[in-house]
């Protein structure tokens, strides 16, 4: 297949685009290398990539909530499904540049929609995130709950996203399948992210900051079993029968978990980053942030019903796992 990978030099655009090479398919990524954490990371994902996947790998430096670059750089190429998993990540972030949220995520996956709708693209796969859930209280999360009181501007533009994608199926019947992810580490992660920035400071002796005195809880999502669940999704299109979909959508558009389906307490994942770093950390007990929500628990049932999905990975594999690439990617 020829498949358009967005934010194809981000954590999981990169793993989803080797595993796609690595199985045989073509390869058409966007990207645009944007500041928000080290770009000399994104570039070493991209080399990867090229030297995986030679010449059914190709890239484009673009800003995707440009239709007129975005138009310009795909015509003339055979797009058969898209996987959109760019945007501006990161709830705090969405406090201080709200702006960047609104371009991104909602012209964005405009832009994307209806580069699917005018190539007649086969499937549309996008991120949504489990933060769309906000304050709810009921667990695990399942995607028949309610989601209509977000937390923060990240949350709610991840929840328009999927409003969008629903108007799009009803009136151009585009197949969509989107994707609440939960808490994703792994190896080639984001350096904003708990783990990166927990096994940095402890390896570095500086304090880790603990949010709500450490009484936290993720269901925290190794890399591998992600992707698994977004390949499953991606060569397995919501069919326009008429009939209720997960999420509850009667068109051709259906809204998975995908996460670990366990719910870690923080201080249990610090206990490991310090037995896999070889130090104790030193650490700042801090109150709930705004936008943080105490508790994520993805209820799995409906991806595992319809598409087998089962994850594998467990924290006490995958943080190790995590913290040897860091050193290896490092030199430390």
């Amino acid at each position: 297949m020829h498949i358009l990978v967005t934010g194809v030099a981000g954590f999981i655009g990169f793993h989803l685009a080797r595993h796609l090479l690595a199985r045989g398919d073509i390869v058409i990524g966007v990207d645009n290398l944007n500041d928000y954490y080290q770009v000399s990371l994104k570039q070493d994902r991209l080399a990867a990539l090229a030297a995986a996947g030679g010449n059914r790998f190709a890239f484009h430096n673009l800003d995707f909530s440009d239709m007129a670059a975005l138009n310009a750089a795909t015509e003339g190429a055979r797009i058969d499904r898209i996987v959109h998993l760019g945007a501006q990540a990161g709830v705090r972030y969405s406090i201080e540049n709200p702006h960047a949220y609104v371009q991104s995520n909602l012209a964005g996956h405009l832009n994307l929609m209806e580069l699917a709708r005018h190539r007649a693209v086969e499937h549309l796969v996008y991120a949504s995130s489990s933060s769309v859930y906000g304050g709810n209280t009921k667990l695990p999360f399942a995607v028949e709950d309610r989601v209509d009181h977000p937390v923060s501007l990240y949350a709610a533009t991840k929840r328009a996203d999927e409003l969008m994608s629903e108007t799009y199926a009803h009136l151009f019947r585009l197949p969509q399948t989107g994707l609440r992810f939960f808490t994703v580490y792994g190896p080639w992660g984001r350096p904003d992210m708990m783990l990166w920035n927990f096994t940095n400071r402890i390896l570095t002796g500086q304090p880790i900051p603990v949010f709500n005195h450490g009484d936290m809880y993720r269901d925290f999502t190794y890399i591998d079993d992600i992707i698994a669940g977004v390949v499953a999704c991606l060569d397995n299109p919501p069919p326009d029968d008429g009939l209720e979909k997960a999420g509850g959508s009667v068109k051709p558009h259906r809204l998975y978990n995908i996460g670990n389906s366990r719910s870690e307490h923080l201080m249990k994942v610090v206990g490991l980053l310090e037995e896999a770093c070889g130090q104790k950390a030193e650490i700042e007990f801090l109150p709930m942030q705004p936008g943080d929500v105490h508790k994520t628990y993805a209820d799995i049932s409906a991806i595992q019903a319809d598409l087998g999905y089962a994850p594998t990975t467990a924290i006490e594999d995958g943080v190790p796992e995590f913290v040897r690439w860091y050193r290896d990617y490092h030199g430390v």
